[in-house]
């Protein structure tokens, strides 16, 4: 089987089916990843580009270390120190790459839409690591995979995603999922955190109260607070927000359930998840980590049409 999409722009675009197919891909790979020898030849003479135009270390380490255990030629360019920063466009600089024949480009951009615009002009697979304040989609395949694994399916899950929604990709890439999948989804948080046109659009619960959202799932998907990409003050402290809305120890024991913890990362400790927590049995963040090289590996062996995914 094959994915029905040449490129890996958003979860928006893509079918049940694909997200599927790239989940068992995904199990086959971590299979893979367990091996004495995790190397497999399966994008031999395949060359990708690691284009980040936004700072990331995890992220992008994951998708080198895919493209490595993939055995895949890759080049990391770096926005920074290039020529980027004597003013040359995007399009330019692709092109320029593009001009050592490479078949592929995993993108991290701070303006949204730009791994659209890129699809659009180049013949290259695109895949995207992020995109301004849209969508972060392998994030959102490794977290249902990660559920997947810990629960056997994900129809029928009740997830909460918790946290600063206004700002982040993860969680628009995850709702499209989840809701594509058959998961119940409620987003959680302060009101100035939460967008409008969530539960018009799709048809989700929206709570204030995270207590109620904990009470209600199976998951906690707790985001990071992203100070970075706030123009205005939306909460009174830190401090004020950690009492008000961060997931404790003591908050969850008072739970009559135990329920999986997760997180995109990186975490901002004592503030929207204590350590206590982050670090408990409960939490799953360090088998997303993992399960993320493995999605990763998924994508862009099926991006590419080879045959054989683990010969």
């Amino acid at each position: 089987m094959q994915l029905s999409t040449k490129h890996l722009l958003g979860i928006r675009d893509l079918h049940p089916k694909d997200i599927q197919l790239i989940l068992d891909t995904a199990k086959q790979f971590k299979e893979v990843l367990q091996r004495p020898i995790k190397k497999v030849p399966s994008l031999r003479d395949i060359t990708i580009v690691n284009l980040f135009y936004e700072n990331s270390t995890r992220t992008r380490i994951s998708f080198e270390l895919a493209e490595k255990r993939l055995s895949a030629d890759t080049i990391n360019f770096s926005a920074s120190g290039s020529s980027v920063s004597k003013g040359e466009t995007l399009l330019d600089t692709v092109n320029n790459i593009l001009s050592m024949k490479v078949d592929m480009v995993v993108m991290r951009h701070s303006a949204t839409g730009a791994p659209h615009f890129l699809a659009q002009h180049i013949p290259a697979a695109i895949v995207n690591a992020g995109d301004g304040i849209n969508e972060h989609p392998t994030q959102a395949l490794l977290d249902a995979f990660s559920i997947q694994e810990k629960l056997g399916v994900l129809k029928g899950k009740k997830v909460a995603i918790i946290g600063d929604i206004m700002h982040s990709r993860v969680a628009l890439s995850n709702i499209y999922l989840l809701t594509k999948m058959g998961a119940e989804v409620t987003v959680a948080g302060p009101p100035t955190l939460i967008p409008k046109y969530l539960k018009d659009s799709f048809g989700i619960h929206v709570t204030y109260n995270v207590r109620e959202a904990l009470e209600w799932c199976d998951v906690a998907n707790v985001l990071r607070i992203q100070l970075e990409r706030q123009n205005q003050v939306l909460f009174s402290s830190l401090r004020e927000y950690n009492r008000a809305y961060g997931i404790t120890k003591p908050l969850l024991s008072s739970l009559q359930k135990d329920i999986i913890i997760m997180h995109p990362g990186p975490i901002n400790r004592g503030v929207e998840l204590d350590s206590d927590v982050a670090d408990s049995g409960q939490s799953i963040i360090l088998d997303q980590v993992e399960n993320g090289v493995a999605v990763r590996m998924a994508v862009l062996y099926l991006l590419s049409g080879r045959k054989e995914a683990n010969n």
